[in-house]
Formats: C-alpha cells, sequence, structure tokens
C-alpha cells in the first residue's frame, strides 16, 4: 500500500512540474492591447481621450479616410494657438511628410495551435524613427512569445530564426494593434520576416513573411 502511495504522489508531482513548465492555459486566455499609431504625444492623446464626445466621434468618422488627417486635426484641436516661425516651416527635403511603410507582410498559421492572422508593417515616422506596427492582429497564446525579426522565414514549427535575428521584445498581447521599435542600425534589407517565437520551447508560433 506505502508503494503505490508512493507512486501516485510522484506522478502527481511529475504532472504538476509539466503544467508549471507548459502553462497550458495560456492557450485559452486572450491579452489584448491597442495602442495607437505613432505620431501623437502622451498629452496629446489624453487630450483627445477628453474631447467632447461629438469631437471625438467627428475624428473616428475620418479615420476611415485618412490617418494623416485624423491626427492633423487632433493636434489642431487641442494645441496652443501659436505663429510657426518661418524657418521652422519648410519640411526638410529628406523628412517624409508622413509615415512611411518600408516592409510589409501577413502572419499565417503554422498548425492548429501555433497561428495569428493580422498585418505587420515596419513605417519610418516623420522624425526618422522605424517602428514594427501589428494591425487587425489576433495570435494563438502561449508562453513567454517574443517577437523578432529574422533573416530566414520560418513556415514550421522548429525551423527556428536563421543568423542575426533581432529581438524587438516581449509580445505585448496576442489580441490587438501594438508597435515595437525597430533599432535604427538595423539593415533591414537583411530580413525577411517578423516572426514570434516562444522562447522556453524554442517553438515559432506565426510568421509575417516581407513581400
Amino acid at each position: 500500500m506505502k508503494t503505490k502511495l508512493l507512486i501516485a504522489v510522484i506522478l502527481i508531482a511529475v504532472a504538476a512540474a509539466g503544467l508549471a513548465i507548459t502553462e497550458p492555459w495560456l492557450y485559452f486566455v486572450n491579452r489584448e492591447v491597442n495602442e495607437a499609431f505613432p505620431g501623437l504625444t502622451d498629452a496629446q492623446r489624453e487630450a483627445v481621450a477628453n474631447m467632447p464626445e461629438d469631437q471625438k466621434q467627428a475624428l473616428i468618422d475620418m479615420a476611415m479616410s485618412t490617418r494623416k488627417m485624423v491626427e492633423d486635426t487632433a493636434i489642431a484641436q487641442i494645441g496652443e494657438d501659436m505663429v510657426v516661425p518661418a524657418a521652422e516651416q519648410a519640411m526638410p527635403p529628406d523628412m517624409p511628410a508622413e509615415p512611411t511603410a518600408l516592409a510589409m507582410g501577413a502572419f499565417i498559421d503554422i498548425d492548429p495551435i501555433h497561428g495569428a492572422e493580422g498585418s505587420a508593417t515596419i513605417y519610418q515616422l516623420p522624425d526618422g524613427a522605424r517602428v514594427l506596427r501589428f494591425e487587425d492582429f489576433r495570435s494563438k497564446n502561449g508562453p513567454d512569445l517574443h517577437i523578432y525579426l529574422s533573416t530566414e522565414a520560418p513556415t514550421s514549427t522548429f525551423a527556428g530564426l536563421g543568423a542575426n535575428e533581432i529581438h524587438l521584445g516581449a509580445l505585448k498581447g496576442n489580441v490587438g494593434n501594438q508597435n515595437y521599435e525597430v533599432p535604427a542600425d538595423v539593415d533591414l534589407s537583411q530580413y525577411r520576416s517578423v516572426v514570434i517565437y516562444c522562447v522556453p520551447f524554442r517553438v515559432v508560433f506565426s510568421t509575417a513573411a516581407f513581400v
């Protein structure tokens, strides 16, 4: 009897350890984020949030036509009156007037439990910074997921990241629009995709190959 009890205790301990490591419940839990497109400062976004409902709805309606118009209108609505010095009115010739898409792709399903949908686009912002943005994004969830730029475009679970991968941070949420800063020294011509990667198990959850 004592032997059977000992075996039962050992089996329960092994099962508990396995659950603690693999965290299977994460596959059934969503973490949603919804970040605004870069451009407005925190103070400006807060001011927009505090606008009267009719003004806020007008901005939402405008968003259906152009993001740039919404950004410019929001800044005009909440900014202080000022006269821009003449020397600052001309846009530098190498500075784009609005965000420019440098690379883009769409996420794919790897298998029934590893996959994502939505777009991944790298933008250059008017100030020269670069940002990776996910839109209409939804991913299968898992333990310790991270975002990488890869020299490969892996399409199988254990394909790996290739050489010289660039880590952009932990996945902020498996649902919703979100932004990740791209280091200025990264040569984008050397990278073929964005990869959602499970670090502890070295598993590819999804890939968005640049087209």
